[in-house]
């Protein structure tokens, strides 16, 4: 063998190094989240996946949920829950310190496409929309989703928890909006997030004055993660501009 076609095989063997390695450097992510985010990351991964070549593993629930699944021992790369359970998860070393705020959702109305929109500028036109409304529609408390816990507050704060009780179709999750879509419940109370990707329901607007509740999903890696670096990129990617949109589309604010 000659000098040359040995240069020739060796530059050839470390070029095939050097590209094992950049292929091998694509990692799976698994993401543990609320389903208040399932219609912009649906929409979001393919995006995240093609410009980076990272597979993403989204599993989606009720916040409260996922962060006790999490406690329990269940593994994720990246968990985006609200900020206040994402502090909590940090103060107990189970994520990184370095949290990021991704984006931010109202618990708002929602009423059936093509209604009109009930009055709700006010929190006395609120507790006189409930007070009329044939029924109502929210999350479980019991069951830990947090748009349900701000309603039953909310009602509670109106002092009309007796009078709306009757008419409440408690749910155990994200189905109100679909519930007021189908015509089985006149109004919902909901993330804006979950009504807005909807068919059928509409938003009528975030609950007014001081029952006013955002809810800031916050982004964080696992303390256990073996993939850091593409977790990472996951936080910024959906941080960054080329997500804004989409996020923005779907009922969500900027972090």
């Amino acid at each position: 063998m000659n000098r040359r076609s040995l240069m020739t095989r060796v530059a050839s063997a470390l070029c095939a190094f050097v590209l094992s390695g950049a292929i091998g450097h694509a990692a799976e992510v698994k993401v543990f989240t609320s389903v208040a985010l399932k219609s912009a990351l649906d929409e979001l991964s393919p995006a995240f996946e093609k410009k980076t070549g990272n597979k993403l593993v989204i599993d989606y629930g009720l916040a409260a949920e996922q962060k006790k699944r999490f406690l329990a021992g269940e593994r994720a790369d990246v968990i985006i829950l609200t900020r206040t359970m994402m502090e909590d998860l940090a103060k107990q070393k189970k994520v990184a310190d370095s949290l990021v705020n991704v984006v931010g959702t109202p618990v708002a109305v929602a009423a059936r496409a093509g209604a009109a929109k009930p009055d709700i500028s006010t929190v006395e036109a609120f507790k006189q929309t409930l007070l009329a409304a044939k029924s109502i529609s929210y999350a479980d408390p019991a069951k830990g989703g947090l748009s349900g816990v701000v309603a039953a507050r909310a009602i509670e704060h109106l002092g009309i928890t007796e009078q709306m009780k009757a008419k409440t179709i408690l749910v155990p999750g994200a189905q109100s909006p679909e519930l007021v879509a189908k015509g089985e419940a006149e109004l919902g109370i909901a993330q804006a997030s979950e009504i807005v990707p909807t068919a059928g329901a509409q938003l009528v607007g975030p609950l007014p004055g001081e029952l006013a509740v955002m809810t800031l999903f916050t982004g964080g890696i696992g303390a256990e993660s073996q993939s850091v670096d593409a977790g990472k990129a996951l936080i910024e990617f959906l941080t960054g501009p080329d997500a804004a949109a989409s996020f923005k589309a779907k009922g969500f604010e900027k972090g």
